[in-house]
């Protein structure tokens, strides 16, 4: 190993909102994420707001009075995984997944629901040729569910299901063919 950055993990990602108060009744009130730090921008140019996702990672808001609006299929996938596309453009940001408790991953989506939130059913991610499985065997490596936020944010819940080695890592990087 070179002598690399001391880099300790996500401090935090930083996304965009259409309704900052929408943004924190889901975040705080459906996800339990608590709002731990809030900032109104200078100048009135909006106000940044920070979650606690635990293990000490924050994920965090903008809120622009007149950002743009969405653009599904660009900066976000269309659709989640269990439903269509979910392609979007270099350099966007794809989607957010918390880690949360293997035990636990099954009884999160009766609560997503009971929550008015849509989402897939649990995905048991393995090697296949389309990388999920119906039901969970040895060779998942993570069990999740895709649900959205009130701006569209594709989320995830992801459970680790066994430690990933060396074995993990058998493919080529692609390489582009354009600009």
């Amino acid at each position: 190993m070179t002598d690399g950055f001391d880099i300790r993990g996500v401090n935090h990602l930083a996304l965009v909102c259409r309704d900052m108060a929408a943004t924190v009744a889901f975040y705080e009130g459906i996800l339990g994420m608590p709002l731990i730090k809030t900032i109104q921008l200078g100048g009135g140019a909006g106000q940044h707001f920070f979650f606690d996702c635990g293990g000490g990672n924050s994920l965090a808001f903008f809120w622009f009075p007149d950002a743009p609006p969405a653009a599904p299929g660009i900066a976000t996938p269309a659709d989640r995984p269990d439903r269509g596309a979910i392609q979007s453009a270099h350099g966007s940001m794809n989607h957010v997944a918390f880690h949360v408790p293997a035990d636990a991953i099954d009884g999160y989506v009766g609560r997503l629901r009971d929550a008015g939130v849509e989402c897939s059913e649990v995905m048991n991610h393995d090697d296949s040729e389309w990388g999920v499985a119906r039901d969970a065997h040895d060779g998942v490596f993570v069990r999740s569910v895709y649900f959205r936020d009130p701006d569209g944010i594709l989320l995830e819940f992801a459970a680790w299901t066994r430690g990933l080695g060396p074995d993990d890592v058998s493919h080529d990087p692609a390489v582009a063919t354009s600009d």
